[in-house]
């Protein structure tokens, strides 16, 4: 047998990026690695691991088929180590090594740090400027190493000897202060030099300190900035000099004169670096809440220039830089006047050719520059944040778009997956759910980015996981927030409704259903995706305590009745002033979490081997099924408040195990979707199943129709309204272009974007069948609107793909295989299955002919697209109905009307004629008052008219 390819270089737990891995917060790292290629035949039987440390080589062969995160084999790490790793595999011959990858451990213990957290005395108060705080190190010749450990109450961006130590922002980021504070391991070997050397760091207000949460609290976590600084530096001889943040520093106030993530940035330029005076002292700190990085940090992730600059009707000079997006905006300045101040406002839309400040409520989201009066000078601000497309400039005459570019950031995650197809609307949408995460992806999981809010709601990214973890590498920056859930979690089980929790309210600290099941979907979701199993290990405490805390507040029936709830929050039927007052039953929602979180608690235990919790959960999982169904669902199969998320909820979670019933439900949600015009009529809960359940209870081309309608509410409505990311109502932008008026809108909110996760596993047809993809499951479905569809994933195992294209009546299907995964194909309208390895793949099969499925019932009429486009046409310039939407519902009654009854006269080669739809339309003006007269009356009344129209 033939070697396969080399591996990779070896991957440290989730940590990602170039260049050696630093600040480790473990001292047994996992190992993960891909195999590019190998022979047909090949399968991995074993491993070897050569461990390099400070020139001591250790090798280790183990026998096993695993890849993704397999344990570390040698002698536990200690602080600061640094270790180079290779890796090679084998079956019958072993491949070549990898590439070697370095990674060093971080201060693992408390007593590795000298350094004491330091603030300045009557400096860098509350509403004061921003303070930087200096010391100053002899440094001799011959440095071989240096490193600098640091973290803040509040942010910093640090410098050495006047330049920057690396390219993150807003460090060290955001965690559940009071229970996690995050430290930053950065190289800066090549900023050392012979001599005095200068560490000097500035401090903003950050999440600390700043005015942060929609209740208007200042200070949430501290009224005090603070810096822990550990700069060591080793020389060729072994001696290791330590600047250590101390008593003995200095500090000054800078030219930041106001910094705030909402409000944004106040700069005076003509404050230049000057001498420090003002004395620090230290403040206490538990150095047992310090914990390393477990993925990457915040970073300026790309620049966009701006497209136009234009003035306004009021003759505000406004720029549009074509593309929503989170950061700030560069501008360069030339030949000012000291003193002279720019402003620059931001916001997301424009509203009557203005500035739309409206959806950023409190959120002033304004950077004020003083200028010193330079040839050239170039304004951003440090420390805050905006979400937007379009900014407000003030103070300069004559500017030129080429004078701007927003600055994008975000937590510098490794992208993962793609999706293109033939439709460029929906490859737009497909793009605007990228964006979208990529701004609220900012150190933790936020619903958005601009307004008085942007805080870790937990109903958010439980919808979303999925959807993330395709598309980026979300492996380190999810574990990381799911620590922090489980430390605010309630002694009781109780899970706050944001995380980190700044709200701290009786009301968002209360039980609510798929806002606290994020406790056990992410994780779940996260192993599902990952492969990781040890994120489930971690949480399952967590996992556990909020189902037991369900447990003890339900009834003894075990329905999870009354409570404050947010049901299907911003279901498009829902007041605009009253978002939880959705169509779906809050008491049917949120039982069908309770048991959805239950089963998914007993399938973790499993996993775990816990074979005792798995017993335990599967059978109260069962029990509350059963009460699900004898609560809510009718033997018909109905289920209470008869809304679209009802029914994707219990065809998906299982919870109708009455096949009857099962498939009542199914065919019930597809009469709503009809009845609703082909409309979205879910809100956060319902929006990522729906698709789903349409799909699985064979009404796939429904679920089509829903995912390609650009009709309000759609998704591809705000597309079509020039969206660059995904709204957070279905109509944020009316069609007349004016703002929504509910005060609570955003342009930038990832969870109903929810439903790329069913475009990337059913439309393109890629998805994990074992978690980590170590099996693929290939099973598209090409919606008759498009020609072709590719997805594209960087698994856990290497890249996978999955394309079909449709050319002249046949289909090609083309898949690859990653090493170390197989693929379950189910070939489209059920032209076989297959199960292949490794490589690439290919089908050819013969499309279904393309005759329409006979017309019998109004029903078929709707499922027809096109018969229905021309019918609702004529019925609209009839006036029968002023939209698409109301037409379906005057429809609802006659759902099963046999239109094969007409007279065969109307029918033109076994279709309803124009005089057939022109007669149907005529029935449909019936007011509702006449609708009640039997079948006989109304059939008789068809077959006049439609006489009538003959003649």
């Amino acid at each position: 047998m033939a070697s396969p390819s080399a591996p990779s270089a070896p991957r440290f737990e989730h940590r990602t990026g170039f260049g050696p891995v630093l600040g480790l917060s473990t001292n047994r790292p996992r190992l993960s690695w891909t195999v590019a290629s190998a022979p047909d035949d090949y399968v991995q039987s074993a491993y070897e691991v050569e461990i390099d440390r400070a020139g001591v080589v250790q090798r280790f062969v183990v026998e096993s088929i695993e890849q993704v995160l397999v344990p570390w084999p040698g002698e536990p790490l200690i602080s600061r180590e640094s270790v180079t790793v290779r890796i090679r595999v084998g079956a019958a011959e072993w491949s070549d090594w990898s590439e070697p990858a370095t990674a060093e451990a971080g201060l693992l213990e408390p007593q590795d740090w000298r350094a004491r957290f330091i603030s300045p005395v009557n400096l860098g108060g509350l509403r004061q400027p921003a303070p930087a705080l200096r010391a100053d190190i002899e440094v001799p010749s011959g440095v071989v190493r240096a490193r600098l450990y640091a973290t803040a109450h509040g942010v910093y961006q640090a410098a050495l000897n006047g330049e920057p130590i690396d390219d993150a922002v807003l460090a060290p980021g955001w965690t559940s202060y009071e229970h996690r504070l995050r430290y930053r391991a950065v190289d800066v070997t090549h900023l050392v030099h012979p001599g005095s050397n200068t560490l000097e760091v500035t401090l903003g207000n950050g999440w600390w300190r700043g005015r942060f949460g929609f209740l208007g609290n200042r200070a949430i976590y501290g009224d005090r900035l603070a810096l822990l600084a550990q700069l060591e530096i080793t020389t060729e001889d072994g001696q290791v000099l330590i600047l250590a943040s101390d008593d003995a520093w200095v500090a000054r106030a800078t030219g930041i004169l106001a910094d705030d993530i909402y409000d944004g940035q106040t700069t005076d330029l003509r404050i230049g670096p000057g001498p420090s005076s003002a004395q620090v002292e230290t403040v206490p700190f538990d150095l047992e809440t310090l914990v390393g990085e477990d993925g990457p940090p915040m970073r300026i992730t790309e620049t966009i220039p701006a497209q136009r600059v234009w003035s306004s009707p009021s003759g505000k000079t406004l720029v549009d830089f074509g593309q929503n997006l989170v950061g700030w905006v560069r501008l360069r300045v030339r030949g000012t006047t000291a003193g002279a101040e720019i402003i620059v406002r931001h916001a997301e839309v424009l509203e009557h050719g203005e500035l739309g400040t409206g959806p950023l409520r409190s959120a002033r989201a304004t950077d004020t520059y003083l200028l010193a009066g330079s040839a050239e000078e170039i304004l951003e601000p440090t420390f805050t944040f905006h979400g937007f497309r379009f900014a407000e400039v003030t103070g300069v005459d004559d500017l030129r778009s080429e004078d701007l570019e927003a600055v994008v950031i975000g937590t510098d995650l490794r992208r993962t997956g793609w999706f293109s197809s033939s439709h460029d609307l929906l490859d737009r949408f497909h793009e605007n759910v990228v964006w979208g995460m990529r701004g609220n992806f900012l150190d933790v999981p936020t619903d958005c980015p601009q307004r008085d809010e942007r805080l870790g709601w937990t109903g958010d990214i439980q919808v979303f996981a999925p959807t993330a973890t395709y598309l980026f590498d979300t492996a380190g920056f999810l574990t990381s927030w799911l620590t922090d859930l489980a430390a605010e979690q309630a002694d009781d089980g109780r899970v706050p409704h944001v995380v980190p929790d700044v709200l701290r309210t009786a009301l968002t600290s209360a039980p609510a259903a798929a806002w606290g099941d994020a406790a056990t979907v992410v994780p779940w979701t996260l192993w599902q995706r990952t492969g990781d199993k040890g994120v489930l290990a971690r949480q399952f405490a967590s996992m556990r305590a909020w189902v037991d805390h369900l447990l003890s507040i339900v009834g003894p029936d075990l329905i999870w009745r009354g409570g404050f709830q947010y049901g299907d929050w911003l279901d498009p039927t829902a007041p605009a002033d009253d978002s939880a007052l959705a169509k779906a039953d809050p008491d049917v929602l949120a039982t069908a979490h309770f048991a959805q979180s239950t089963s998914l608690v007993a399938r973790a235990a499993e996993v775990l081997g816990r074979p005792d919790d798995a017993r335990h959960y599967a059978a109260l999982a069962t029990r509350v099924r059963q009460a699900f169904a004898e609560a809510f669902v009718t033997p018909s199969g109905r289920i209470i408040s008869d809304a679209q998320t009802v029914y994707a909820l219990a065809l998906q979670w299982d919870l109708l195990e009455n096949p009857t019933q099962r498939e009542a439900a199914g065919a019930r949600l597809a009469d709503l979707v009809r009845n609703g015009g082909f409309r979205i009529a879910t809100g956060f809960v319902g929006t990522p199943l729906i698709c789903d359940a349409l799909t699985d209870a064979g009404h796939p081309e429904l679920a089509h129709r829903l995912l390609l309608q650009t009709g309000a509410p759609s998704w591809l409505y705000p597309v079509t309204m020039d969206a660059t990311t995904v709204w957070e109502r279905w109509d944020s932008l009316l069609p007349d272009g004016t703002i929504n008026p509910s005060g609570m809108t955003s342009f930038n909110h990832y969870a109903l974007g929810s439903v790329v996760d069913w475009v990337h596993r059913r439309v393109a047809g890629l998805a994990p069948g074992a978690p980590g993809y170590r099996t693929l499951v290939v099973r598209p479905e090409p919606p008759a609107a498009l020609d072709y569809a590719t997805a594209r994933h960087l698994t856990p195992y290497g890249e996978a793909s999955v394309s079909w294209r449709k050319s002249d009546g046949m289909l090609t299907l083309d898949i690859q295989v990653p090493v170390g995964s197989r693929a379950m194909v189910e070939l489209p309208w059920g032209a076989g299955t297959a199960e292949v390895g490794h490589g690439r793949h290919s089908w050819t099969i013969a499309m279904p002919p393309a005759e329409r499925a006979p017309v019998t019932t109004v029903r078929d009429l709707l499922d027809d697209s096109e018969l229905w486009r021309r019918f609702s046409e004529v019925a609209i310039s009839r006036d029968v109905a002023p939209s698409e939407v109301r037409l379906t519902q005057l429809l609802e009654p006659y759902l099963d009307h046999p239109i094969s009854e007409l007279p065969s006269g109307v029918w033109t080669k076994g279709w309803p004629s124009e005089a057939t739809t022109v007669a149907l339309a005529d029935v449909l003006r019936t007011p509702d008052a006449d609708r009640r007269r039997t079948d006989a009356e109304q059939e008789e009344e068809l077959m006049s008219k439609t006489e009538a129209a003959v003649v």
